[in-house]
């Protein structure tokens, strides 16, 4: 089973992840997104301080405007 860490913010993405099936992972802190398949942000914070320190190997997707569907769609596509 793949494993996704979504932002907490963001349920309605969570939801919709696990409906699907995956292994939804909240992301509270930076250690979260380790072993994650993929991971799921806002975008809000996004690179505030220009630090670009990875904590995942996975894709990244920003959620910023997309509904919980073309999230879906967005990991779907970047795990296959």
């Amino acid at each position: 089973m793949k494993k996704i860490g979504v932002e907490g913010s963001l349920t309605n993405v969570q939801q919709a992840l696990r409906e699907k099936g995956y292994d939804v992972v909240e992301l509270k802190q930076v250690s979260d997104a380790q072993n994650c398949d993929c991971c799921v942000v806002t975008g809000a914070d996004s690179n505030v301080m220009g630090i670009q320190d990875t904590s995942t190997k996975g894709s990244v997707i920003d959620a910023n405007g997309l509904s919980a569907e073309e999230v879906c769609q967005q990991v779907e596509s970047r795990l296959q």
